[in-house]
């Protein structure tokens, strides 16, 4: 190809679909799908929300060093080096999932990917307005975002489905066991802990069970008798480590050794001020949560109704390291999936519902305890599975997957973007750094910028924290007291139908406020915000196995929080609007940031400790902030509307 085809104008619909897409997609891999990944890799919901949370660091700051995309390099170099060095950390990050460090080597690896996608941001957005007219930016905005929209559905749907489909694939064959009501009997079904011999036959690695069916009498059971014996199961699977389902690798490579010494010597960095910390803030503020707000995932609410036990094991120890994760619960296939058709729903998982199997325990046995409800019909019948699937290959996989098609990006940006003239290095060192004070001076002297700087860090108060929650809260079985779904079903849930509502919450709010106003449809845009969280306490309190009734739940919230979401937007153009509006306007996505990061730092160590119900409804407390703020911002009444 000659310098003067590279030179040709080439249309923008060769470029601007696939930037876009490729914006979004680093962006919910950091944010949401990591959340899913790591919480089906066994980490507990506090590290999930601490860590996670801390990615959000350089969306933050990014406003600090986006002067240095502006006088290094052209911004096409920068988005066709980014785009290649995302596909580099995802391959690493792919690689690092399998090895026994993976916690730590995956955080750095997308710390640093967080970094090259906001420096990425930086420079797409300002290729985007130096390669086209003001007109055509106009007429691109809307399909530009509907790209970064389809991204957001990809990553957090799309790939979480791909993940959940191989880790079914990659796993140990599924063991299938009907459940059954029987008749009446006047002796309980005993779930106590029992030795039971498992014979190691020959052939493939699998799960086995005992019974291969269970009948479970129709004796009625009171709610305390049956609460002692699902305890006394709990804490058989407890003392015989079958509750520790953190994966490990199937052997300790090299880098598993270094990610050790590198693990510890973080923990001799940080003990002085972790121990501080713990003893001074952490231990006694749980300790009262824990007192006045009893977790509902350690303390499930006791029913009535007898209960049977299924004994499971491994037919022969697995490989030296490692920690073989079993999942027990209602069989789920075609209609199934989706909540509709087939099984009685008088029987539900009380204890076992996740497993871990090792060399040490593999042949103990472990017990899963089965509760049939008083009301069932009496030939109320259901087909559990026992599933074990590579978790860590499949997420590997999945993190592969990735890394090719931005490896593709990056190759086909740098034919296909254009060179535009104005394209190169705008300013020197000395003008940097007068102009960047100058800059933050000027947006720290905005009229009215106390309140507006509390309303942009609160207004999304509540949201921080639930964000980081949500996909733990439906993957968790349900005597931990979340939903129970499957890894697809939470990218169909919340990856895909809530996103498709959010995108349909916002295109609305737009509309509207386009039409009469952001200070005329503030209320209403806050309502939208706010109300919808009620939602997720009613999902917490009901447990409900439906799944269509679930996405319908988050649907109905993730559209409200798009909707309200709208005018926190439009309150930062409206705030930004002046001579340095781009600047600015960036200054104000960076609180915005931050108001999303701190929250969520929190959030998992508080839902691990006072459990799902009593987290919502904290939640939904924290909407007040945002809401006051909300109401007490000076806005002009002209603002959005067209006009005329």
């Amino acid at each position: 190809m000659t310098r003067m085809d590279e030179n040709k104008p080439r249309s923008a619909w060769f470029w601007v679909p696939s930037l876009y897409f490729s914006q979004g997609i680093p962006y919910v891999i950091v944010m949401t799908m990591s959340v899913v990944m790591y919480k089906r890799l066994g980490i507990s919901n506090t590290d999930i929300a601490l860590y996670t949370s801390w990615l959000y660091l350089p969306w933050v700051i990014k406003p600090l060093w986006s002067p240095l995309v502006d006088i290094t390099r052209t911004k096409r170099f920068w988005v066709v080096a980014m785009q290649f060095l995302v596909a580099l950390t995802l391959a690493l990050a792919a690689g690092a999932v399998r090895t026994s460090g993976f916690l730590a080597w995956s955080l750095v690896l997308f710390g640093i990917m967080a970094l090259v996608s906001a420096t990425h941001d930086i420079a797409a957005d300002g290729f985007y307005m130096l390669s086209l007219s003001p007109h055509e930016q106009a007429w691109w905005v809307g399909l530009r975002s509907t790209f970064y929209r389809a991204a957001m559905i990809v990553g957090s749907g799309l790939l979480v489905v791909l993940a959940g489909v191989l880790e079914g694939r990659n796993g140990l064959p599924p063991l299938a066991i009907p459940v059954s009501a029987g008749p009446d009997s006047s002796a309980a079904s005993e779930p106590g802990p029992a030795q039971i011999v498992f014979h190691e036959p020959a052939g493939e690695l699998r799960v086995v069970a005992q019974p291969g069916a269970l009948e479970i009498a129709r004796t009625e059971l009171t709610a305390a008798a049956a609460a002692e014996l699902i305890e006394s199961s709990r804490r058989w699977n407890e003392e015989h480590g079958f509750h520790e389902t953190a994966p490990a690798p199937a052997n300790e490579t090299e880098l598993g050794r270094r990610v050790s010494i590198f693990q510890s010597s973080a923990k001799r960095v940080f003990a002085t001020p972790a121990r501080i910390w713990h003893h001074t803030v952490a231990q006694p503020l749980g300790q009262w949560l824990k007192t006045h707000f009893p977790n509902d995932r350690t303390a499930a609410t006791p029913k009535a109704g007898n209960v049977g036990t299924i004994w499971l094991a491994l037919s022969k120890p697995p490989a030296a390291g490692q920690n073989i994760i079993v999942d027990f619960e209602p069989a789920k296939s075609g209609l199934q999936f989706i909540g509709l058709g087939g099984g009685d729903r008088g029987f539900s998982v009380r204890e076992g519902g996740r497993l871990g199997f090792n060399q040490k325990n593999w042949n103990q046995p472990a017990v899963v305890v089965i509760q049939l409800d008083p009301k069932s019909p009496p030939d109320a019948t259901m087909v559990f599975q026992a599933t074990s699937g590579d978790i860590p290959r499949a997420w590997s996989l999945t993190l592969f997957l990735v890394a090719g098609l931005f490896l593709a990006f990056s190759c086909w940006h740098s034919v296909m973007l254009p060179r535009p003239a104005a394209d190169g290095p705008v300013v020197t060192h000395a003008k940097l750094r007068a102009e960047f004070f100058a800059t933050l001076g000027s947006f720290l002297q905005k009229p009215g910028i106390i309140p507006a700087l509390a309303f942009i860090l609160l207004y999304r108060f509540d949201e921080a924290q639930l964000s980081k929650v949500i996909s733990p809260f439906l993957l968790d079985h349900r005597e931990a007291g979340g939903l129970g779904l499957l890894t697809g079903q939470v990218g169909l849930a919340y990856g895909t139908f809530g996103v498709l509502a959010l995108t349909g919450g916002g295109l609305l709010g737009g509309f509207l406020a386009a039409r009469h106003g952001l200070k005329k449809m503030l209320p209403f845009m806050i309502g939208a915000m706010y109300l919808p969280k009620l939602v997720f306490l009613f999902l917490a309190c009901t447990q409900p196995d439906n799944f269509l009734a679930i996405c319908g739940a988050v649907a109905a919230e993730q559209f409200g929080y798009g909707f309200g979401f709208t005018a926190f937007m439009l309150f930062l153009l409206y705030f930004a609007d002046g001579p340095h509006k781009t600047a600015h306007y960036a200054i104000g996505t960076g609180f915005m940031a931050l108001g999303m990061m701190i929250p969520g730092m929190w959030s998992g160590w508080l839902a691990d400790i006072v459990g799902y119900k009593h987290f919502f409804t904290w939640v939904i407390g924290c909407t007040l902030p945002g809401m006051v703020l909300a109401l007490r911002l000076k806005i002009d009444p002209g603002f959005g509307k067209r006009k005329s």
